[in-house]
């Protein structure tokens, strides 16, 4: 098996499970010294609240002192909870862009100056709801596009330090995130065959580890060639 990430360190955010833990496993089996971090400590897992400043600068220092470095950030945090738009409360809207997308940001600006020193990159997990509109979900299709908008950015900014900006943008995964805001309204009258129909239902939900090997070769040295990119992992659910 070829060992992509011999001698690499890395940072994984939301890595207590899905794809947060499958990119954590498969990042260590091809080599990589690998730190995840999640919203609570468990099983190996550091905690850390993407969105607060403050609990970020910690997670990241701690991780670089443990490591010695960083050339890979992976931010993979993230939350989504339906609701029609007329229901849309702010908290839950701030909720989103704080974790989805000021989260990365956090992340990625905390990260950045040994990003620089090691010419890493940052790969983000986003959503085809970044590229496609889906129901009932305004503020996570709105946190999950400034993502997409965020990395492009990073990567025209960043490029002549050398550093490497990417996305993904998954279609239906089995995880607990979708199968949780699913039961959060079982009883309720959303249009469940619309909102299947967009989020991946279509073609099924894809295993975890496909997201990570999507997340794999946009961190290894094989993309070296590949900034601002938006890689679509979702058998072709947005076509």
């Amino acid at each position: 098996m070829t060992r992509r990430f011999e001698g690499k360190r890395a940072l994984v955010t939301g890595a207590a499970g899905g794809v947060g833990r499958a990119t954590v496993d498969l990042l260590r089996e091809e080599g990589a010294a690998v730190v995840g971090v999640d919203l609570r400590e468990a099983d190996g897992v550091r905690a850390c609240d993407v969105g607060s400043p403050a609990s970020v600068s910690a997670a990241v220092a701690a991780a670089v002192e443990e490591m010695g470095g960083l050339d890979v950030l992976v931010n993979v945090a993230g939350i989504d909870q339906f609701r029609r738009f007329e229901d849309l409360d702010l908290e839950i809207w701030n909720r989103h862009l704080d974790v989805n997308l000021t989260g990365p940001m956090l992340m990625s600006q905390a990260a950045l100056p040994h990003l620089r020193a090691s010419r890493g990159n940052i790969v983000t997990i986003a959503s085809i709801a970044g590229l496609r509109a889906q129901p009932y979900q305004a503020a996570y299709c709105a946190s999950k596009a400034g993502v997409v908008m965020l990395m492009k950015s990073l990567a025209l900014e960043l490029h002549a330090d050398g550093v490497r900006a990417n996305t993904v943008c998954p279609g239906g995964v089995d995880t607990d995130l979708p199968m949780a805001a699913a039961a959060e309204h079982a009883d309720s009258k959303l249009d469940w065959g619309l909102l299947t129909e967009t989020a991946g239902g279509r073609y099924g939900f894809m295993p975890p580890r496909d997201i990570a090997d999507a997340v794999a070769y946009l961190a290894s040295d094989a993309a070296a060639s590949v900034t601002g990119a938006v890689l679509s992992v979702d058998r072709g659910t947005a076509c």
